[in-house]
């Protein structure tokens, strides 16, 4: 399966009468897309505004990231499921603009969002600081439920992302990325003598909204399966959480895996990257054995050599990680595990909740619990009192002068467990 990324340079955004793209610079036609956003008869409102680089801007909470994307050439559109038919995705030609996302914020599960600050000691630890964010604050009609209200949200964010994306449906990409996956046979024939490796994707599905969608359905109701790591990149994969900030999947982090992105730099040249595992993380302990037995049977039946395995959240989903891991292993594939930390303030507390001899090669993306002070911004986006509610603050984390004081996990991506972050530990 090849699929070629026509990339649309962005280095600006701005409000304009007409939507369009001219040069580096997307203009967006405000009023226009509030009026396609609130055709949702559950929300009430849609304030649009605009975070660049570099901006004294703090957007809070923080729902999703999506970066705009258009299919030009080739089967399906983009977000099947949702923006598009369900049909198979990961051929022919994408255009994607590159430095520009939609970021949607909502008081949906006010604990469990999170932070982008586009300056100062905040901007460090996302790397949505360094984009140009058009931010959607959405607000629902009085009496909708929690569920509504997320699908709501998230619904919109995928409009205006198909939105602006669609500005670049006519233009001509200056730099074009191609990913090929052969199939299993060509993969054995083109590369005899390089290690068969796979990527096991564990997505977050415990319910009580927190979900991730494939092809628009929820993964918690899927067994283990197989895709092509060129789907992820059409927006096979959307994220429905409301998790913690600093390891949550955005829909921007699915379509940009970066796991992906290495897999394929070094295919062909020191491995072979056959394919993609995709497997859910459920509550129940029946769910977690079925789930990562079928994450094993698939890589035996793949003829793998090695696997890289990357979690979603922590806590309940450390058990997912392990039993993935310990029963790949026992296949005698090796695998290396992809995870954040929750070790405590001074780092010195038991870092997962589940652990295993297996797992002794782990690439970590920092411990969450480390406390930051972040900078009084002169700009707020969405609402500022959540500071004292979201995962990793506390009542008085937000100070009279604007300041705040509280842990790395209410930053956006901070700790993000495909290591598309800034941070680490040793």
């Amino acid at each position: 399966m090849k699929l070629e990324l026509g990339i649309i340079k962005i280095c600006d955004m701005q409000f304009g009468p007409e939507s369009k793209i001219e040069g580096s610079t997307v203009f967006v036609n405000k009023e226009e897309l509030q009026k396609i956003i609130l055709e949702d008869e559950h929300l009430v409102s849609c304030e649009i505004d605009i975070a660049k680089p570099g901006e004294s801007t703090r957007i809070i909470p923080v729902k999703d990231v999506i970066e705009p994307r258009v299919k030009v050439d080739g089967k399906g559109g983009v977000f099947p499921g949702w923006m598009s038919k369900v049909e198979t995705v990961g051929t022919g030609r994408t255009n994607v603009l590159k430095g520009a996302a939609v970021v949607t914020t909502g008081k949906i599960v006010g604990f469990q969002e999170g932070i982008i600050d586009m300056s100062g000691e905040g901007a460090k630890y996302t790397p949505f600081s360094a984009l140009n964010n058009l931010v959607l604050c959405l607000e629902p009609v009085e009496g909708t439920l929690q569920y509504a209200y997320e699908k709501s949200v998230r619904l919109a964010g995928l409009k205006a992302a198909t939105y602006l994306g669609e500005l670049a449906r006519e233009i001509e990409a200056e730099e074009v990325r191609t990913y090929e996956t052969p199939t299993l046979i060509e993969g054995i024939k083109l590369y005899p003598e390089l290690p068969r490796v796979g990527y096991v994707l564990m997505l977050q599905s415990q319910g009580l909204l927190h979900d991730t969608y494939v092809y628009g359905v929820d993964i918690k109701h899927s067994l283990t399966t197989m895709i092509f790591p060129t789907e992820t990149m059409d927006g096979a994969i959307i994220s429905g959480n409301c998790v913690s900030a600093c390891d949550k999947n955005t829909t921007y982090h699915h379509l940009n895996n970066p796991v992906i992105e290495d897999l394929f730099a070094q295919h062909g040249k020191t491995l072979n990257f056959v394919g993609v595992i995709i497997t859910n993380e459920n509550v129940y302990l029946a769910d977690k054995e079925r789930s990562s037995d079928w994450s094993a049977k698939l890589c035996a039946f793949l003829g793998l050599d090695g696997v890289i395995i990357s979690q979603e959240g922590f806590g309940n989903p450390d058990t997912d990680l392990i039993m993935n891991c310990k029963k790949i292993e026992a296949k005698g594939i090796k695998t290396v595990i992809i995870t954040d930390e929750y070790a405590g303030r001074d780092g010195a507390s038991q870092s997962l909740a589940d652990a295993d001899v297996a797992a002794d090669a782990v690439v970590t993306g920092g411990n969450a619990n480390t406390v930051i002070q972040l900078p009084k911004m002169d700009k707020i986006i969405g609402h500022i009192e959540s500071v004292n509610v979201i995962a990793g603050g506390w009542d008085g984390s937000l100070r009279p002068d604007g300041t705040i004081e509280a842990e790395l996990q209410v930053i956006t991506g901070a700790t993000n467990e495909m290591g598309f972050n800034r941070f680490s530990a040793r």
